[in-house]
């Protein structure tokens, strides 16, 4: 049997999504589960042992006729779209797989053989459940055997790929890993801001009077100006702090969030990474339905996860003062030893 799952968004969106995978593979171990994603979540995927192929789209809808044909010689027995519109409902019908399978949403529902009504916009359960509960769904339609699927630990590295990374980091930024190792990532892409310079310098500059450590900026494409003007504005505050916005690509930038002791973040894709991988995470979550902690929650196994989001005061997160929250992190990070 040959399942396509279509998760084919933002990378947060796709980390959240591995459950899925992992519960479809679980409960058809003989089947091959193949990855509809777009290029810049492809090494996420090929990096999650339940993903057995990844297919880029190219998510042109003037080639949907040309890429649905494609897609039609692989003779797929089911797919499953974990995000749902148009474009996605459109490609597997044309690309005439016998099961299609996706949340109950609009009119494109009926472009689909099985839906499930989720009601996601109102944000009751964490992304990752919707997933899971669609990917039951799938298994049920296709007469598996549902098996619970924990939602944890879904990416891993060796023990040796992160000396290697140790290595290259030490080499690289200077990182000694003697200490506690803390990496930031202060830009949030999308429809969602994070906290302003002042209060990023804040939160780093009391982090460091709890335990020494090395603060590692990170940045995305597009995001280096930020991330510097932080490393810039704490040279001097602290001692260890360099700029990390240069990486060889998805996969070597989660190879380094692998051996952080501690990532920090807006509600974006990073964070959902470090959740994956288990990382001790703090997340920075806007004052909207869409987006809140709840819904949005990383992958991380208990305890491992601190989230905030603003006050009804406040307007959104470039007001959040962290001042108010300083004790909760201190707590939290004691009981992590970290």
């Amino acid at each position: 049997m040959k399942i396509l799952v279509v998760r084919n968004d933002k990378i947060g969106d796709f980390v959240l999504a591995l459950p899925a995978f992992k519960a479809i593979k679980q409960a058809f171990p003989q089947a091959k589960v193949v990855a509809l994603v777009p290029a810049y979540t492809l090494e996420i995927a090929n990096a999650c042992e339940w993903i057995d192929e990844a297919i880029v789209d190219p998510q042109k809808p003037e080639q949907i006729k040309s890429f649905a044909k494609l897609l039609q010689t692989q003779q797929f027995d089911a797919a499953i779209c974990l995000f749902s519109n148009s474009y996605n409902a459109k490609l597997v019908r044309k690309a005439r797989i016998p099961v299609r399978v996706a949340p109950a949403t609009k009119w494109v529902q009926l472009l689909y053989t099985h839906t499930l009504k989720q009601r996601r916009s109102k944000s009751e359960k964490p992304e990752f459940q919707y997933n899971l509960e669609l990917a039951y769904y799938l298994i049920e339609v296709l007469k598996g055997q549902v098996q619970t699927t924990s939602p944890h630990q879904l990416l891993a590295f060796t023990n040796e790929q992160k000396a290697a990374q140790k290595e290259k980091l030490t080499e690289a930024l200077g990182v000694s890993f003697a200490e506690r190792t803390c990496f930031i990532h202060p830009v949030t892409g999308g429809s969602s801001n994070t906290l302003s310079q002042a209060q990023w310098c804040k939160l780093i500059a009391f982090l460091d009077q709890l335990t020494p450590t090395h603060f590692v900026i990170t940045a995305g494409p597009g995001e280096s100006a930020v991330s510097k003007a932080l490393v810039d504005a704490m040279t001097g505050q602290v001692e260890r702090i360099s700029l990390y916005d240069k990486n060889d690509g998805v996969e070597d930038f989660m190879r380094s969030i692998s051996v952080a002791d501690l990532f920090i973040a807006g509600s974006t894709g990073p964070l959902h990474i470090a959740g994956a991988l288990d990382v001790p995470t703090i997340g920075f979550y806007p004052k909207k339905r869409s987006s809140t902690p709840l819904r949005w929650q990383t992958l991380n196994s208990a305890g491992r996860w601190l989230p905030f989001t603003p006050s009804e005061q406040q307007e959104d997160l470039s007001q959040f003062e962290v001042e108010p929250h300083l004790a909760d992190i201190q707590a939290w990070c004691e009981t992590l030893g970290k």
